[in-house]
């Protein structure tokens, strides 16, 4: 798993477990934790796909020179 993903997947769980948090005390700053939290759940997704095609491309790239 790409450094990235593992990063962007770790601030994504931070912010859900702040919102859980945030919305147990009665705040509605857990509102802000959740889009925080969506936003770095793309991120993930991205850089592990970034991370599939690349090696899909090298792979490509091996079998038609050999």
């Amino acid at each position: 798993m790409p450094r990235l993903a593992l990063y962007a997947l770790a601030v994504c769980v931070l912010a859900i477990a702040a919102a859980v948090v945030s919305f147990a005390r009665g705040s509605l700053l857990g509102i802000v934790w959740i889009l925080i939290a969506g936003i770095s759940s793309n991120m993930a997704w991205y850089y592990l796909r970034k991370a599939r095609a690349d090696r899909a491309t090298t792979h490509e790239g091996e079998g038609a020179t050999g």
